[in-house]
């Protein structure tokens, strides 16, 4: 137990910079409002900090716990910690945060504090997720975080943004219901406790943890999204802001999946094991459909909304080869597991990188069709250079992080099963048609289009912004040793647990 309340200071942090960037921007006083804005970002990726490196990766057990009483006659507690399955994440939200609100543009147009203000709140909130170690503040937080989302797209997004505003929140929200009733029922089931620790050890009957897994799936397969269930998100990406986009990409896609890990995995491991053959052909079908699907997109927006349902079912892919038809080794499916860590923290700074590209050439030129577009690299040679990178982190090439986690997976499906391998592989094939279909038209060719030949080239904020993210992405794939050590015990310690539980 940390003697400064880290976690507690990452969640509630940025939510009181929010209210006072709201609070100041409401009084007028759009400077101070900034102010307060980049302090609270930055005050909150200074808390994050210790979380991942003063981790200690000799124990797979909770740590920079918390735990005080909140709602005692339900026993609820504000109960919160990090291991090597969360602790990579807040550290990513919380430097995501600094990097949208830094990023957004103050000089060309209006400067929005309550925009600000609603980035902040949400960073928090999604601490909270990846903290908390109570069934009902993980809920909480969980459905408190569609608020500051569907208001972004809803005020702030494009010409559609109403009716993805609503799409977004009734999905998930009807997704989420099962959450809550499952909750509920794991409550009494364990004699009125919502203690996620202890619902681990408990033995539930085959029954339940059937009908306890889909209604988790039903929850986190929408957050995810897994296909069929991934519709709202393209409109969704399309009409949200560019820092919306940023966050939802990189952050929001990441919440279903971390409650496979964290909820169905451990909680009811008899039926993840027994219907883990259902996630693996949502997964691949994820994997080659959106794939294809994406190859036919005109928008760039929306090319890379669906690249990123594509890269996600790779992630659920990774998670839920727990047994082969032979038999797959512990060994293997932490392969898997990791990979699909790896690949979360690796697509949070790749799709956000690439949503914020496609921001920087929609200010300038309000379009995103790649059609209005042709030989920016005239115009923009640095730009062109950084979109470079990241498109080919989006493909999975070596040396970037987007090949990490990708080959991790495929080395796991291997043994898991050749077909599964082989079918996950074309997803190698897929990315680089269309990423590079899209680089190509965009960057290349002559410049038939008047407005790309008056283009400046990026500013320094841009080019700041742009850097800390090709970091983040070189630096994972050169080094992922830093990532895979922290998250190494926590995998072992799941798989054993979903290995000794044998109720089916």
């Amino acid at each position: 137990m940390s003697a400064v309340p880290l976690l507690s200071c990452a969640i509630w942090l940025p939510i009181a910079a929010g209210l006072l960037v709201l609070a100041a921007g409401l009084a007028g006083n759009a400077p101070l409002a900034r102010k307060f804005a980049l302090f609270g970002a930055a005050a909150g990726l200074f808390v994050a900090a210790p979380l991942y490196f003063g981790f200690d990766v000799t124990t797979p057990a909770m740590q920079f716990v918390e735990s005080k009483p909140w709602i005692p006659l339900f026993r609820i507690n504000y109960h919160l910690g990090v291991d090597g399955l969360s602790a990579a994440f807040v550290m990513l939200n919380c430097f995501i945060t600094l990097i949208v609100v830094f990023g957004s543009r103050v000089s060309s147009q209006k400067y929005a504090p309550s925009c600000d203000a609603v980035f902040l709140v949400m960073s928090g909130l999604f601490n909270g997720i990846f903290s908390a170690l109570d069934g009902m503040l993980f809920y909480v937080f969980f459905e408190a975080s569609l608020i500051p989302l569907y208001l972004l797209i809803g005020i702030w997004g494009g010409p559609g943004r109403v009716r993805a505003a609503f799409k977004f929140f009734l999905f998930t929200l009807m997704g989420s219901l099962p959450l809550l009733v499952a909750m509920i029922y794991l409550f009494f089931y364990s004699g009125g406790n919502f203690s996620i620790a202890a619902w681990h050890l408990m033995p539930i009957d085959k029954v339940s943890q059937t009908w306890v897994f889909f209604a988790f799936f039903m929850a986190f397969a929408v957050k995810t999204p897994m296909w069929p269930l991934h519709t709202w998100l393209p409109e969704a990406h399309v009409e949200a802001p560019t820092g919306g986009s940023i966050v939802l990409a990189a952050i929001a896609l990441k919440l279903g999946a971390y409650g496979f890990l964290r909820l169905a995995l451990p909680v009811v491991p008899d039926a993840s094991r027994e219907f883990a053959w259902i996630m693996v052909a949502l997964s691949l079908a994820a994997v080659v459909y959106i794939g294809l699907v994406a190859l036919a997109q005109m928008d760039m927006k929306k090319l890379v909304a669906y690249s990123s349902v594509a890269h996600m079912g790779f992630v659920t892919l990774g998670i839920f080869m727990l047994e082969a038809p032979g038999g797959a080794s512990a060994a293997s499916s932490a392969l898997g597991i990791e990979g699909a860590l790896i690949q979360m923290i690796s697509h949070g700074f790749v799709a956000g990188a690439m949503f914020f590209c496609i921001g920087v050439l929609y200010e300038r030129t309000h379009s995103r069709q790649i059609a209005d577009y042709g030989g920016i690299t005239r115009a923009m040679p640095k730009f062109a250079v950084f979109f470079m990178l990241f498109s080919m982190a989006n493909i999975g090439l070596p040396g970037t992080s987007g090949f990490v986690g990708e080959i991790l997976v495929i080395l796991s499906a291997a043994e898991y099963n050749y077909g599964v391998a082989f079918v996950a592989a074309s997803t190698l094939i897929l990315s680089a048609a269309y990423t590079l279909w899209m680089y190509k038209r965009v960057m290349f060719g002559p410049v038939t289009n008047p407005a790309v030949a008056a283009l400046n080239d990026i500013d320094v904020r841009e080019f700041l912004v742009l850097s800390l993210l090709a970091l983040g992405v070189l630096g994972i794939g050169l080094y992922p040793r830093s990532l895979s050590e922290i998250m190494r015990l926590s995998v072992s310690e799941l798989l054993r647990h979903i290995a000794i539980s044998k109720v089916f």
